[in-house]
This record gives structure tokens, C-alpha cells and sequence, in this order.
């Protein structure tokens, strides 16, 4: 039977935000030895969050990642760009084990949260996926109230406070109460779509991870829409490690604290992280002429 992350030895808090960075819990401080962080790096003390090692992946014998080894700061907004079929929401499904719902995937290497292995044999990939939330591409809000898309989570999973406040206080964090307080028994299919995918923002806060990923979440939206997710991630990022994969350098570039670039060799190559390092260094000195020319339209 599998453990709950407590029992198998990660570190387990309400939301894990209320300790400050000196007394986090099963922490550690990020380090610049990588071969894949840059010396000229600022990444500095930061907490690290999520870690890969020699993390590499294969949908049966198809490579798709290779040798990534990464680190994403505590309650940063790191950006993951690169052109198609890198391996970006490759690598993003890999930090809430999302992979392994594919047939057929094998994974190696080490994924880590807050210096503990994920792929632990004892942990729950459950519990894992309501510490590290996910957005997808596409609002898919379901088919019930817009109350019911956020009590449902915290409801199955044993939530003993009152739901009613844990839906007007997710709402209220997802920018969207203000729109809908006055109709919360409605369809969540009568919302917009930038206003569904804010639900399901709200979903994901409704559970309290400690990581949201997102996966190219305004690639469906209209640019009013799209600025108000933005707006959202910086809102959210005090309190919150946000990931996001997007193809928008420009959102890229304003939204987030560190940028990490992906490419291929050839076409159908694995995926092989570049450059890390924060979005000032990614996009104005890159160290490598590969991201350059990807940051500057010259190929991607």
C-alpha cells in the first residue's frame, strides 16, 4: 500500500506557505553547480521547489527527454520555452507524475520536492498531484456548478472546513468572485473562456498545492483574457511556485522570474534543456547562441 507523502518522508504542511524560507521544512538552498545553471546566474538563495536529475524519459522506445537536470525556485515563476516538440509539457506532466497515466512511459532520473523523490516506490501519486496542482491548455471546467467545480476536489478529499468560504476564497484568489458570486449554481459551461479558465485556477487553489503547473493556459484565450491570467500568476506567485510552459515569448518575458530553454538536435531527438537562468540573462545575454537565436525569431 502506498504512502502518503508524510509517512514517506516528505515534508507536509497545510499549504506550505507559512513557513518562511530559514525555517521551511525538508528545504534546500538552490546551488549553481549544475552544469546546466550558468555561473553569471542571480538564482542565488533562493529555496528550491522542484529538481530534476539525470531526469530522462521514454514513451516506449521513443526518447523524448534526455539528461535533464533543472532547478525551480520556491514561489518564483519559471518559464519553460522552446520550439514544438522539445519536450516542454514533457517535462512540466513530470513533476505531478501526470506521465504515468500514458501507456508504456518510462522514467529516469530523480524528481524532487524539496529534496525528497517523487517517483518513490511509497509515494502516492495522488497525494503528489494535490501538492503540485496543474492548468491545462484548454479551460475544461466540469459539468457541473461553478460552486461544485470548486467544492468537488476539497469535498472527496476529506476537507472538514467550510466549504462555502473555501469557495468564495479561491474564487476571490482567482480574480473571479466579483464575476460570479451572484450566479455560483450556474453552469461553469455559461462562463467565458478566459473567465473558465480562471475557474479552473481556482479549482486547483481549492485543494492547497504548494506548485501550480501550467501548461500553455492562455494559448486558447483572446489577448484581454490572456493579460488577466498574467496578471493572475503574479498575484498568485507570493504564495505559490508557479510553472508554465508557453510558445509566447512575450508573455515569457513579462511574466516570469526565470526562463529555461528546451530544444532538439533533430527532429525527433529527445528533449534537452539548454539554458536556465532568470528571464533578464534568457532574454537580453543568453549564454548560448542556441537560445539566442530561438529568443530572437532567427528559428523555433
Amino acid at each position: 500500500m502506498k504512502q502518503p507523502l508524510a509517512e514517506a518522508g516528505l515534508p507536509m504542511t497545510t499549504t506550505g506557505r507559512e513557513h518562511t524560507e530559514s525555517e521551511a521544512p525538508g528545504t534546500t538552498k538552490l546551488v549553481t553547480s549544475s552544469p546546466q545553471q550558468p555561473e553569471s546566474g542571480s538564482i542565488g538563495n533562493n529555496i528550491v521547489a522542484l529538481e530534476t536529475r539525470g531526469l530522462s524519459l521514454y514513451y516506449g522506445t521513443h526518447q523524448a527527454l534526455d539528461d535533464i537536470n533543472m532547478l525551480i525556485p520556491d514561489r518564483k515563476i519559471t518559464a519553460i520555452i522552446g520550439p514544438s516538440g522539445c519536450g516542454k509539457s514533457t517535462l512540466l506532466r513530470c513533476f505531478n507524475r501526470m506521465n504515468e497515466l500514458i501507456p508504456n512511459v518510462r522514467i529516469d532520473g530523480e524528481v524532487l520536492f524539496h529534496g525528497q523523490d517523487l517517483y518513490k516506490s511509497d509515494v502516492d501519486p495522488t497525494e503528489v498531484r494535490l501538492r503540485v496542482g496543474m492548468v491545462f491548455q484548454k479551460p475544461n471546467p466540469f459539468p457541473k456548478s461553478i460552486y461544485e467545480n470548486i467544492a468537488f476536489g476539497p469535498r472527496i478529499n476529506g476537507y472538514r472546513g467550510s466549504i462555502d468560504e473555501l469557495v468564495e476564497r479561491t474564487l476571490v484568489q482567482a480574480a473571479l468572485w466579483d464575476e460570479v458570486k451572484d450566479r455560483l449554481k450556474k453552469s461553469a459551461y455559461e462562463l467565458s473562456g478566459g473567465q473558465q479558465q480562471r475557474l479552473c485556477i481556482a479549482r486547483a487553489l481549492a485543494v492547497e498545492p504548494e506548485v501550480i503547473l501550467m501548461d500553455e493556459p492562455c494559448s486558447a484565450l483572446d489577448p484581454l483574457a490572456t493579460l488577466r491570467i498574467e496578471d493572475l500568476m503574479q498575484e498568485l506567485v507570493s504564495d505559490y511556485t508557479i510553472v508554465i510552459v508557453t510558445h509566447n515569448m512575450q508573455q515569457a518575458a513579462r511574466v516570469s522570474d526565470y526562463s529555461a530553454f528546451m530544444t532538439t538536435e533533430e527532429s525527433g531527438e529527445p528533449g534537452k534543456l539548454i539554458e536556465f537562468d532568470s528571464k533578464h540573462v534568457i532574454f537580453t545575454n543568453p549564454s548560448d547562441e542556441r537560445t539566442q537565436g530561438y529568443v530572437t525569431g532567427r528559428f523555433g
